[in-house]
């Protein structure tokens, strides 16, 4: 029989509607990594591959992020027979005369993050891994603790995991330094936006780092301490789950934007956080079924190597779209779904009937992420303002693209000296030689009016775009208006939708329009009158580009523009519906007018918060 990768996915099978079936999964998504402790059980090696730091943090990364599932297990008194391995682990990794110490922390360091899993499960399971130590043991792991605690954590989420530290040397009974806590706890409130919204530090940009990390730590808290930050973490997540929960689609999937997609399901782990912390932001039904639709979306997914280990990528293995800190441990923050584990089954969580919610409207804006989400057939697409981030690989696909969306999610780009092979999904291309190439990196302004959205730009100093994205769902209209000195080469491109094998897929170029049918949908890119004119093609991109699917076809539309000011005017469509073609394609959305759009922005533009700078929010 022919090996199908999707079958090693752990998840594969589990109908994932009950509290039994997510401890099934979670044990069958822990079992493969048995073979990877080593002998002193303080560090779990995957593979060979490497992350910008050193091997010890890798394999300490291995160690501890299955605790952010397993603690909640324990937590919840399920049967885990290798909690021996945890608590001797522990102490051999904190023992600076053993051969599997993890090193000393000197600085800002990959060890502070895992210690915030360490910390959170000797806060919630002493009895599984503290109590089992002897004395020196436990003086190791409390001067680790310490030692590592004095120094300053990134100024981001990173701060959480000092106060995670230091809630388990709370209730471990030691003596600390209790200031730093509070000091950390007064600097996260400097992130909060308003609406429930954070930034994820002083950036220009909103991810799934709010829910996942800064809502998640945040519900943690308000769980485990009884003070008025766990009270405003809990007003906030209210707030945020209203706004939230619009980035899910109904089969499940999330819009996949930003950094640190490798960590796939913990995407749910907002959700998982509500029902950790006894918090009913949403009704619990609602909140279940986001959270255990989200894990049945992954079920079918060939996200694990054929061991059962979970590989680097999001929809298959895919290194080219990971993160420099991503070791072969890192996928394990997806761990962080299994937070409901630690209720019981007679909780209101376990007990409601899962519901759908409500049908969302047609269109929703959210002016702090800088998004205009709307509905098209099963999908969800995210209409962005475009964010920043130039300090990560693939920063600016991931941030600044003018689309992303649950169905297609977005590709990387390949080669940045193949204009002609490039996929440009939702992006908006120039060239001066035909060889390179500059899109969309940053935003010199971005505002939301409506649910329009603005944006100016420029691709090189001496180009300038503004764009005007319009949402017409399913169908979505870009105008840009660029002015440049010289003429350029253009590209731009629709939804990358999967291609098959043995071109059996119908690909259609011709003047001002191209679009793709696959076996299951269909993605289209049409010229609404520009002043130049731009041929279709519907592209065969380089394989593994794009986060979902490892081969994918993207309509697009290239041509030339001449010095001086050019008008593009594009309209966009994907469905998950092939029948399309004949239908909804036909029927295009007319070209907005621009006197009318810059009226608009101008009258009623809010800027967009994720690119106010730092420390102007009101």
């Amino acid at each position: 029989m022919t090996y199908d990768p999707a079958s090693a996915n752990p998840l594969a099978g589990n109908p994932l509607e009950t509290r039994a079936d997510m401890s099934r999964a979670l044990l069958a998504l822990f079992e493969p990594l048995l073979g990877s402790f080593s002998k002193g059980n303080a560090r779990v090696r995957l593979n060979g591959g490497a992350a910008h730091f050193d091997r010890a943090a890798a394999d300490l990364e291995g160690f501890a992020r299955p605790l952010w599932g397993l603690a909640p297990f324990g937590a919840g008194n399920g049967d885990f027979s290798h909690w021996h391995r945890f608590a001797e682990g522990l102490a051999n990794g904190t023992d600076p005369a053993h051969p599997e110490y993890w090193g000393t922390v000197n600085g800002r360091d990959q060890r502070m993050v895992e210690l915030a899993a360490l910390g959170f499960a000797l806060a919630l399971v002493p009895e599984k891994i503290w109590e089992p130590l002897d004395q020196r043991a436990r003086g190791n792991v409390i001067a680790y603790f310490k030692h590592a605690r004095q120094f300053d954590y990134a100024d981001n989420n990173w701060k959480f995991f000092r106060i995670f530290v230091d809630i388990a040397l709370d209730r471990l009974g030691a003596d600390f330094d209790r200031s730093l806590t509070r000091q950390y706890l007064e600097e996260l409130e400097g992130f909060y936006i308003g609406d429930g919204w954070y930034r994820d530090g002083n950036v220009r940009r909103v991810d799934h780092y709010i829910p996942f990390a800064m809502h998640f730590y945040g519900l943690i808290y308000s769980k485990l301490v009884d003070d008025d930050y766990a009270k405003r973490y809990r007003e906030r997540a209210v707030l945020f789950a209203r706004d939230f929960r619009h980035w899910f689609g109904p089969d499940g999937a999330t819009i996949p934007f930003g950094r640190s997609l490798t960590y796939r399901f913990a995407c749910a782990g907002f959700w998982s956080a509500l029902a950790f912390a006894d918090l009913e932001a949403l009704p619990w039904g609602e909140i279940k079924h986001l959270c255990l639709q989200h894990l049945r979306w992954w079920r079918d997914k060939p996200i694990a190597d054929r061991d059962g280990v979970l590989s680097i990528g999001f929809g298959y293995p895919n290194l080219l779209m990971s993160e420099s800190y991503n070791s072969a441990g890192s996928p394990y923050w997806a761990f962080k779904a299994f937070l409901p584990l630690a209720i019981a089954e007679d909780y209101p969580f376990w007990t409601a009937s899962e519901k759908a919610p409500a049908p969302a409207p047609e269109v929703v804006p959210q002016r702090h992420p800088g998004m205009v989400l709307m509905r098209a057939g099963g999908d969800v697409v995210a209409l962005s303002s475009g964010q920043e981030n130039l300090q990560m690989r693939f920063g600016t696909e991931k941030y600044a693209k003018f689309a992303y969306s649950t169905r297609y999610g977005f590709s990387v780009e390949a080669d940045e000296r193949a204009f002609a092979l490039a996929a440009f999904d939702s992006m908006l291309a120039f060239s001066d030689d035909g060889l390179h190439y500059r899109v969309r990196e940053t935003n010199q302004e971005a505002r939301l009016a409506g649910d329009v959205l603005y944006a100016k730009w420029s691709p090189f100093p001496d180009v300038g775009v503004e764009t005007w994205l319009v949402p017409q769902a399913p169908w979505h209209i870009r105008l840009h208006r660029i002015r440049t000195n010289r003429p350029l080469r253009i590209a731009e491109g629709g939804f990358a939708i999967a291609r098959r094998d043995f071109e059996l897929d119908t690909l259609s170029g011709s003047d001002g329009a191209a679009y793709a049918i696959g076996e299951a949908d269909f993605t289209g890119i049409l010229d609404l009158g520009s002043s130049v004119t731009r041929a279709g093609l519907a592209q065969k991109a380089q394989p593994n580009t794009n986060v979902i699917v490892a081969k994918t076809i993207v309509p697009q539309l290239r041509g030339q523009i001449p010095a001086g000011e050019t008008i593009l005017v594009t309209a966009v469509l994907a469905l998950d519906d092939p029948a399309a073609v004949s239908s909804v394609w036909t029927k295009p959305p007319k070209a907005p007018d621009l006197a009318a759009l810059e009226a608009l922005i101008k009258e009623k533009g809010v800027t967009v918060s994720a690119i106010e700078a730092p420390g102007q929010m009101p």
